[in-house]
């Protein structure tokens, strides 16, 4: 299981404006293989303690947080996006470019959020468990930005870990797609986020 973060793992303000350039390279470099586009305009962002570390240190920074109970706040907020050891988890986002392309694509796109799904070869599809920290969909349009769970079964982790293909797709009527299987890097990097 992947350990929660906890205060004395972030860098205070000061020692992340020293740290700032290189971890930020680190994290865009990692985050190229935790990113996959399902279609023009939906992505799924997988997420791990190092991408949760670096969202943290950026709120922190960008707000000038450097009193416990404010940290405590971020840390409460952005911990349950790091993977608990049996399932992937990730940030789904819907983007379009023009706004008004957005708004009304997104009045159409009412429950795509849990048609996202993941599939190991030789199993059953994983739909996703979507945004357990509050609602974001409206009865007249969906939010561009959902953060999602996928539960995996111990075969699957047992089968991931020995090389099995990793598919992901969307069943929604209006944006149906499949990416089948992501590319090894890819699927290396979420498979580390198993045990």
């Amino acid at each position: 299981m992947m350990e929660k973060l906890a205060r004395n793992d972030l860098f205070s303000l000061e020692q992340y404006a020293d740290q700032r350039p290189s971890f930020r390279s680190e994290v865009l470099a990692h985050k190229k293989n935790r990113q996959v586009a399902l279609s023009k305009h939906t992505t799924l962002y997988f997420e791990d303690r190092l991408t949760i570390q670096y969202q943290i240190q950026e709120m922190l920074r960008i707000e000038k947080i450097f009193e416990a109970g404010g940290i405590q706040e971020e840390l409460d907020a952005y911990n349950p996006l790091i993977p608990d050891g049996t399932n992937l988890k990730a940030t789904f986002m819907i983007e379009y470019a023009d706004e008004e392309e957005r708004k009304a694509a997104l009045s159409k796109l009412l429950g795509i959020e849990s048609t996202v799904w993941l599939q190991v070869t030789g199993h059953d599809k994983v739909y996703a468990i979507a945004d357990e920290d509050l609602d974001r969909e409206t009865a007249e349009k969906t939010s561009a930005v959902h953060f999602m769970r996928f539960e995996l079964h111990p075969e699957m982790i047992a089968e991931l870990k020995s090389g099995a293909s990793l598919s992901m797709g969307i069943d929604h009527e209006l944006c149906k797609t499949e990416l089948s299987p992501v590319s090894p890097a890819v699927r290396n990097s979420l498979v580390a986020d198993l045990t």
